[in-house]
């Protein structure tokens, strides 16, 4: 018997929260829209309508894949981050809305230097936080930066998929290594480096620990590892008065505000989630 899109979504929003999937609504809503190829306003204008045996069974696959733990980011090729649809594949980091304090916090210090500001996205990954703040402070020029060149593909297509084209610049570079000559001059650096510890990886839920790129989430035995190289050897790449702004992970924003301190930040702050868990450390260079 022939379903409704309405069916197939509830049915599929049924079965992801049945399995304990968070945000199933938004999940099952997604999936239908992919297959279907609507946007979410023609999903919630059409849901009366029948679908076709094709498109109903092409939803119960993409449903399984999604029990047996693939990420819906992964199986739809794209997820929405501060506004933006980006793409995203398994060489990246799905977005996530903690970092969305990063991103926030980016924008507000592009818009605080005033005038043509130069911002670096370093470990970029599919590019999301330096492309939100190009989206958002149209007048500043962004770099985006990763040494995986999986990531700096997906970046290049994002670029294109934003049409921030004239706006941002994709450069492959090592965050752990001192910054080429290329990647000098900013005025505020965001970073959303890999801070899980190299034994926490195999306890992650299986949809991050099976499917994300580990190399994106490994951050060292205690997960500070970025951090020290880039506080010791990025803040040259600053200009006087720039900012570094970096995600951390949960009970880590004390360690990183004190390697900040040590190597000459000045104005270090920390910035809570929604959730009140400390999710951005910022500092400056002042002399």
């Amino acid at each position: 018997m022939a379903s409704t899109y309405n069916n197939l979504y509830l049915d599929a929003r049924r079965q992801l929260k049945a399995a304990g999937i968070p945000n199933p609504q938004l999940e099952a809503r997604e999936i239908v829209c992919y297959v279907t190829g609507k946007s979410r306003e023609e999903f919630f204008r059409d849901l009366t309508l029948y679908a076709t045996g094709a498109v109903e069974e092409q939803i119960l696959e993409l449903t399984r894949r999604r029990l047996q733990g693939e990420p819906v980011a992964y199986i739809i090729g794209e997820w929405e981050f501060y506004g933006l649809t980006l793409d995203v594949s398994r060489e990246v980091l799905i977005p996530r809305i903690d970092t969305e304090v990063l991103a926030e916090q980016a924008i507000l210090a592009a818009r605080a230097c005033g005038g043509e500001c130069r911002v670096l996205d370093l470990c970029a990954g599919s590019g999301c936080v330096g492309l939100a703040v190009a989206a958002n402070v149209p007048e500043c020029k962004v770099v985006l930066a990763d040494n995986s060149e999986g990531a700096m593909r997906v970046c290049r297509q994002n670029v294109r998929r934003c049409g921030l084209g004239g706006q941002v610049l994709c450069l492959t570079a090592d965050a752990k290594l001192p910054p080429l000559p290329a990647l000098w001059d900013f005025d505020v650096i965001a970073c959303n480096p890999p801070y899980i510890p190299s034994a926490d990886i195999l306890t992650l839920d299986s949809s991050v620990r099976d499917y994300e790129p580990h190399e994106a989430l490994d951050g060292g035995a205690d997960g500070l590892d970025f951090y020290r190289a880039i506080t010791s050897r990025w803040k040259g790449a600053l200009r006087l008065g720039g900012r570094l702004l970096f995600e951390v992970g949960i009970d880590q924003a004390h360690d990183v505000e004190r390697l900040m301190r040590e190597n000459g930040f000045e104005d270090v702050q920390s910035f809570p989630d929604t959730q009140g868990i400390l999710r951005v450390v910022s500092g400056s260079i002042n002399e």
